[in-house]
């Protein structure tokens, strides 16, 4: 394994903000104790139009504070659209991307930093104790599924919000315009070395996550819907399946009553027939719409995110 020599490299941070008005100043003051006199950085916040006071908070952080940058959106774009809009800004050889919340560690950054070496591009965060409530656990363990399976994610990689990589992957991140981002998803299209540490995750001090269950439903979505085309391929699978066995089912109504012509025509087992074949159909034809809506809007140009207004940011970071 490759070492490299990560010392004199510039570490840009990058903090998607939402609902974290009581955390974020120490998940701040954690990062530049860990990091300050050992690497040049940046630390970098997007507030995803929180409702909370977090803006005000991140205002009055950044006068006092030379490396916080901040990127406030005009309205909430969700973890993913918030982090794209930090990477467009960053200037740092090695980027972090963590949470605001203190459950990941910046404590414990140089870990993942220290692991980017020439055999990988991204350290993911791996926990050996995670201190998520049990929806949010089953949101991401069926969201790390979908992207083994639809994103063609290493399976021996377990994917967080905590993680280190390289600048040129983000590099290539950031030329995808389209509106519907996921960001394993890009990572995989840019390499495939990609490892992992174990860090300690901390329990929630404050609030509560800001992932519901339709965010959750959505981020899949954008994963499956933008980054592959197997949901499409089941679907023609599944159809010729159940076609196949509705043309045996048929043929086989057909020979006994050829051989038994006293059984009566069966109304119920008919209704069933055509309800289960049509609830196949919509939900086909649904995923096709699903697709197809997709596409539509991308042709539109809907942007990615909007950008209200920024602190500390000259024209030539962009």
């Amino acid at each position: 394994m490759g070492k490299m020599n990560n010392s004199n490299a510039r570490l840009s941070f990058v903090i998607p903000c939402y609902g974290s008005e009581k955390t974020i100043e120490k998940v701040i003051n954690e990062i530049e104790q860990t990091v300050e006199g050992k690497n040049p950085y940046e630390i970098i916040c997007v507030n995803d139009c929180s409702p909370d006071n977090v803006y005000e908070v991140l205002k009055n952080l950044a006068l006092t504070h030379k490396n916080l940058k901040v990127v406030c959106l005009a309205k909430n774009y969700g973890q993913h659209n918030a982090l794209m809009a930090g990477y467009r800004h960053v200037t740092g050889d090695i980027i972090i991307s963590l949470d605001d919340d203190g459950q990941t560690p910046p404590s414990e950054c140089y870990k993942l930093i220290d692991a980017i070496d020439d055999e990988h591009d991204i350290i993911y965060a791996k926990y050996a104790d995670i201190k998520h409530s049990p929806f949010r656990r089953l949101g991401s363990d069926a969201a790390k599924q979908m992207g083994v399976i639809l994103c063609d994610i290493p399976k021996h990689v377990f994917t967080s919000s905590y993680f280190a990589v390289k600048r040129f992957v983000i590099d290539e991140v950031v030329r995808y315009q389209n509106p519907y981002t996921y960001i394993s998803g890009l990572f995989v299209r840019a390499t495939r070395k990609i490892g992992n540490v174990e860090v300690t995750h901390h329990q929630r001090e404050v609030g509560r996550s800001g992932y519901s269950l339709k965010k959750l439903v959505g981020l899949m979505l954008n994963g499956f819907t933008a980054f592959s085309v197997k949901p499409l391929r089941f679907a023609t699978v599944f159809g010729s399946v159940v076609a196949s066995l509705g043309f045996l089912y048929a043929l086989f109504i057909v020979i006994r009553k050829i051989i038994r012509p006293e059984i009566a025509v069966g109304y119920s087992s008919l209704m069933c027939v055509l309800l289960v074949i049509g609830g196949i159909i919509m939900m086909m034809l649904g995923l096709i719409g699903e697709y197809l809506g997709r596409i539509y809007i991308c042709m539109n140009n809907s942007p990615q995110y909007v950008i209200r207004e920024t602190i500390n940011i000259e024209e030539n970071d962009n």
